[in-house]
């Protein structure tokens, strides 16, 4: 009875598909730059165009390409950090005492606005 159980179980658990005929695509290993000088590397299809920028997978960081296209989105990155303004931004900038009434009268406007159509 044991040999009728056991028969066919092996089947599922070998592949019948081995190696022989299968031709991979070539490859490239492109390497990226981190901004404290770590380099890691991606391998991509030969065909394929690699992204400017990639994260590394060991320490999470934000790799740019050693080239131009890599230069180039470094500082498109850059400058979408630095120009991100939070709430604070407006104590820091100088402004008239004329400027800030008139931002505070359109606040109280839009206030208004709101409760009345509210």
């Amino acid at each position: 009875m044991a040999d009728r159980t056991l028969r066919g179980t092996r089947i599922g658990a070998t592949s019948l598909q081995g190696e022989e005929g299968v031709e991979l695509s070539p490859r490239r290993t492109v390497e990226y730059l981190t901004d404290r000088g770590l380099r890691f590397s991606v391998l991509f299809d030969a065909d394929a165009e690699p992204p400017a920028e990639w994260v590394d997978q060991k320490s999470g960081e934000l790799g740019f390409l050693d080239d131009e296209a890599g230069r180039a989105a470094r500082a498109e990155f850059e400058e979408k950090e630095s120009s991100q303004r939070t709430p604070w931004d407006m104590l820091i900038e100088r402004r008239t005492r004329e400027e800030l009434e008139e931002l505070l009268e359109e606040r109280l406007q839009l206030l208004r606005a709101r409760r009345g159509g509210a």
